[in-house]
């Protein structure tokens, strides 16, 4: 039932000023659409203003614990009335009860989203850290590899990496066939009067 529905029940007892219905929680009414069941707003409790107190009074002796009734294919057809007159009520009294519920509504769902930020910073922080364990342990894997390769076959890639540079070939070697070279009996004969020299001296 909504707001325009009551207003057209109670409006055949008096004049209907204020009226304000308490919608359902919002996660009912999802789980409802998910489920395949009523997908309008539903609403908990309400309140309504007559224009006089003593409409107000009879209205509430005489419906209340009645069936609602109207017509037959009604969803409410079968339901019935739960209605209490309240005195010495006020509509500012409903108002800022409204204002004070919604408030600590606000304030609830705050908590719940701050909580919600704590714990999904929590979860990123984790998997950073995860992450970065598992790169130190890659590097840690990387670098005993390298240092196994290099002990295993260290010294054959080391020497594929040397750099050959092309070298002269010597002097000598081309020198000694165009230069003549002394004869060993000259050599003698020059070694030997040295000697002979020394003797006579």
């Amino acid at each position: 039932m909504d707001p325009a529905s009551l207003r057209q029940i109670l409006s055949k007892y008096g004049d209907v000023q204020r009226i304000y219905l308490v919608p359902k929680d919002p996660t009912s009414q999802l789980r409802r659409k998910i489920t395949g069941g009523f997908r309008a707003k539903e609403f908990s409790e309400g309140w309504v203003e007559f224009a006089k107190k003593s409409v107000a009074k009879g209205v509430a002796k005489i419906l209340n614990g009645e069936q609602i009734g109207g017509r037959r294919r009604s969803s409410f057809y079968y339901d019935i009335w739960n209605i209490k007159y309240l005195s010495k009520f006020k509509w500012d009294d409903l108002t800022s009860d409204i204002a004070n519920k919604s408030h600590i509504r606000e304030q609830r769902l705050a908590m719940e989203v701050s909580a919600a930020k704590r714990e999904r910073d929590f979860y990123m922080l984790k998997v950073d850290r995860s992450r970065a364990q598992n790169s130190i342990k890659e590097r840690i894997k990387k670098k005993q590899k390298t240092m196994e390769q290099s002990l295993n076959g260290g010294s054959a890639d080391i020497s594929d990496k040397v750099r050959l540079f092309p070298q002269n070939k010597p002097v000598s070697d081309d020198n000694s066939k165009e230069k003549p070279r002394l004869s060993k009996d000259f050599l003698a004969g020059v070694f030997a009067g040295g000697s002979n020299t020394d003797d006579l001296a």
